[in-house]
């Protein structure tokens, strides 16, 4: 059994985030392109539980946020 607490309620969202993507893999539905990595988690909640910090890389997805 494993012993790893899981926090869900973090105030940071993925959605909405043009790091965040989905990968369509039923076991690892959620991914982050800046940390490079997907998980079952949302992965705010990875980053949070990993490094007990919110992510500090989460950019809105909206027209003033365009990387030319």
């Amino acid at each position: 059994m494993n012993d790893k607490k899981i926090i869900l309620n973090n105030k940071i969202k993925c959605h909405g985030c043009i790091n965040f993507y989905i990968t369509f893999k039923k076991e690892r539905p959620w991914g982050c392109k800046k940390f490079g990595f997907i998980s079952k988690f949302m992965p705010s909640t990875e980053v949070y539980n990993t490094t007990g910090t919110e992510c500090a890389y989460r950019i809105d997805k909206n027209l003033n946020n365009k990387i030319l």
